[in-house]
């Protein structure tokens, strides 16, 4: 499993040679103007929510890739109004099985609304499970007791947590997270990009491998193999 980075909370997942694509905000994100967008792989999109961190560059990957956009009810459809035809609705609690693996969709703790102001449903964040590992993509997500369901009926190998504190839990919290999960590999996401969202990197690392865990920060740009 090869997993790169394009900034804020959006990466890529290779499984079992499937490109999975997180939250696409690429283009409009200065940290990463080294990304071509452009030539960004998608065999699926997954996105969490509707804001405009979360979705800026999915309606042009997608026609390019024509690769599966995959998100709630909501959200699917106003991208359909789009010309996007290659789409699955989910809600959560729901579980959809793919060629790569399953996907399960689980609550996140946040607002979601598109950026013309219409619902974007409920937020999510994703369980993903395959033959080569599985993970926990959290979206943008308070603290929430209904994580401990993941930690008691799904088994995960690492998940992206949000960091960046103001719109989502902060690190102290992440490592609480981190607990109810049953997950001590944590790669970091939702930091930097705004003012509000900076973090000292050595001192959230540190925090993580003072309570056990391991905090992974990317470079933008760069890939991880699990």
């Amino acid at each position: 499993m090869n997993i790169t980075y394009y900034g804020h909370s959006c990466f890529g997942v290779e499984i079992n040679g499937k490109h999975l694509l997180f939250d696409p905000f690429i283009s409009p994100n200065e940290l990463a103007k080294g990304i071509n967008v452009n030539t960004v792989p998608a065999d699926y999109i997954l996105i969490s929510h509707g804001h405009g961190d979360h979705i800026a560059d999915a309606e042009n990957i997608a026609k390019r890739t024509n690769a599966k956009l995959i998100s709630s009810a909501e959200i699917v459809s106003w991208f359909e109004k789009k010309g996007i035809e290659n789409t699955r609705g989910m809600n959560i609690g729901g579980k959809i099985k793919l060629d790569f693996g399953n996907v399960k969709c689980v609550v996140a703790q946040h607002s979601s609304s598109m950026p013309d102001g219409s619902s974007g449903g409920n937020p999510m964040g994703f369980v993903i499970e395959s033959g080569e590992g599985n993970f926990y993509y959290a979206g943008d997500t308070a603290l929430t007791y209904d994580m401990k369901l993941i930690g008691d009926y799904r088994s995960v190998d690492f998940a992206f947590l949000p960091i960046g504190d103001n719109y989502t839990m902060g690190i102290d919290n992440a490592i609480i997270a981190s607990d109810f999960i049953k997950c001590n590999d944590i790669i970091g996401m939702h930091y930097d990009t705004f003012g509000y969202i900076m973090i000292d990197h050595q001192e959230a690392i540190s925090k993580f491998d003072r309570s056990g865990k391991k905090l992974t920060l990317m470079e933008i740009g760069s890939t991880l193999k699990k």
